[in-house]
C-alpha cells in the first residue's frame, strides 16, 4: 500500500479543485513560465552560436587560417616558400604583396589594401576568390575588386579605377604618391560588406612593379589549414627567426571573447526566467501545504512516514518542473525548425549569405539548459516538502 500511495497521492494533488482554484493556476503559471524559459534559452544559445559561426567563417576566409609575415629585419622569399611546400605537403600556400592604397572614382575616395596574389594559387587557400576568378583571366594591372566598392564607385568590366598608393616616390623638390589606373575585371562578394569595400586583389607581378620588389620576394604567405591551430606550432618551430607566423584567431581574440562573454551574461539573465518561475512551483507547493494540512496530519498519523510526505511534494514540484523542461525542449526545438526553414527574420542581404536565421545549437548548451533548469527545479521543490513532512499532527488534528 505504502509503495502506491506516493503516485496516488501526487495525481490527487495536481487535481483542478474548484475550492481552490489558485493553487491549480499557481502550478499552470510554473509549468509555463519553465517551458517558456527552456525554449528562450534554447533559441537565444542556438541564435549566438550561429552568428559566432558565421563570423568565425567570414572572417577565416578573408583574415586566412595562418599568415607567414616578415619581422622588421627579414624577409619572406620564394625560397622560404619552396621550402614549406617541400616540408608541409598537405597544406595551401599563397605568396601575397600587400600595399595600402586608396581607390578613387571620380571625387569619391575610399582606403583599403591592395593584394598581388598568384590568382592560381590564392584560389586555394581562398573560396571566394576561387568561386569569382572561374570566369576570368587576369593580366598585368587587372583588378578583381569587391562588390561593395563596385556598387558604390558603379563600376563596370573593363573600367578603369584609379590607385594612389601609399608608396611615395622622389621627384625634383618634392615627393608624389605613386598612381596607377588598373582595369576592373571581375567581383568577388564574401558577404561582408567592410572587406568587399577595403580589398582588392591584382596579380603578384603588378603590385611588385609598383613597389619596385623583386619577382621572388613578398610581403608574406597566406596558408590554408584545416586545422591552423595545431599547425601553426609545427610551422613556427620549422620558419627561421627573420618571419613570424600568426593566426586569424590572434587579431580577432577580444571579438570573440566579446561574444563568448555576451553569450554567458545572456544565458544567465534567461536562466533566471526559469528561477522566476520556479518560485511559482515554490509558492504553489507551499499553498497546497497549507490547504492539506489536516490531510497530512491524518495520513502521518495513519502510519505514512514524514519521508513519504516529503516526497510526495518533492515528486510534485518535479512533475511541474519537468512537464515544463520537456514542454521547453518541444518548443525550442520547434521554434528553431520554424525560424531555419522560413524567412520570417529578414537579414540583410551585404552582411549575410543567407536570408534565413544562423542558427546552431551544441550539445553542451542543451545539457547545460536542461540540467541547469532541472537543478533549479529540485531545488524550488526541496523546501515546501520540507515544511510539508514537519507538520504537528497533534496542532492540526486539535484545531479540526
Amino acid at each position: 500500500m505504502k509503495s502506491s500511495i506516493i503516485p496516488y497521492l501526487v495525481k490527487r494533488f495536481l487535481r483542478f479543485d474548484k475550492d481552490q482554484p489558485f493553487i491549480f493556476l499557481s502550478a499552470l503559471l510554473a509549468f509555463l513560465g519553465i517551458g517558456l524559459g527552456v525554449m528562450v534559452l534554447i533559441i537565444a544559445m542556438a541564435l549566438m552560436n550561429g552568428f559566432d559561426n558565421e563570423f568565425r567563417k567570414k572572417l577565416t576566409i578573408m583574415n586566412y587560417p595562418l599568415t607567414i609575415v616578415p619581422k622588421f629585419y627579414g624577409a619572406v622569399n620564394e625560397d622560404l616558400l619552396l621550402d614549406l611546400e617541400l616540408k608541409f605537403p598537405n597544406l595551401k600556400f599563397s605568396p601575397f604583396v600587400q600595399s595600402a592604397v586608396m581607390a578613387r572614382e571620380g571625387s569619391k575616395l575610399e582606403g583599403g589594401y591592395l593584394f598581388g596574389v598568384d590568382f592560381k594559387s590564392e584560389a586555394e587557400v581562398n573560396s571566394v576568390l576561387k568561386k569569382a576568378i572561374k570566369d576570368y583571366n587576369f593580366d598585368k594591372f587587372d583588378v578583381l575588386v569587391g562588390k561593395s566598392l563596385q556598387d558604390e564607385f558603379r563600376l563596370l568590366n573593363d573600367d578603369k579605377l584609379m590607385y594612389i598608393f601609399t608608396h611615395v616616390e622622389p621627384g625634383g623638390m618634392s615627393i608624389t604618391p605613386k598612381i596607377k589606373r588598373f582595369t576592373v575585371k571581375g567581383v568577388f562578394d564574401s558577404g561582408l560588406s567592410a572587406y568587399d569595400k577595403a580589398y582588392s586583389y591584382t596579380t603578384i607581378a603588378s603590385l611588385q612593379a609598383m613597389l619596385n620588389l623583386p619577382s621572388n620576394q613578398y610581403s608574406g604567405i597566406h596558408i590554408y589549414s584545416q586545422n591552423p591551430q595545431e599547425d601553426i606550432h609545427k610551422i613556427k618551430a620549422f620558419l627561421p627567426q627573420s618571419v613570424s607566423i600568426k593566426g586569424w584567431w590572434e587579431d580577432n581574440m577580444n571579438f570573440f571573447a566579446a561574444l563568448e562573454l555576451e553569450k554567458t551574461s545572456l544565458f544567465i539573465v534567461l536562466m533566471l526566467i526559469i528561477l522566476i518561475a520556479a518560485i511559482n512551483i515554490i509558492s504553489s507547493l507551499l499553498m497546497t501545504v497549507m490547504n492539506r494540512r489536516s490531510e497530512i496530519a491524518l495520513l502521518l498519523s495513519l502510519g505514512t512516514t514524514t519521508a513519504e510526505i516529503k516526497k510526495v511534494f518533492l515528486y510534485l514540484g518535479v512533475v511541474i518542473g519537468i512537464s515544463g523542461i520537456l514542454a521547453g525542449i518541444v518548443l525550442g526545438l520547434s521554434g528553431l525548425w520554424i525560424l531555419s526553414t522560413f524567412d520570417i527574420v529578414n537579414l540583410p542581404k551585404d552582411v549575410y549569405p543567407t536570408s534565413t536565421l544562423p542558427l546552431d545549437l551544441s550539445l553542451k548548451d542543451f545539457i547545460l539548459i536542461v540540467v541547469g533548469a532541472f537543478f533549479i527545479v529540485i531545488a524550488s521543490s526541496f523546501y515546501p516538502a520540507k515544511k510539508a513532512s514537519e507538520v504537528d499532527i497533534l496542532t492540526v488534528l486539535r484545531n479540526e
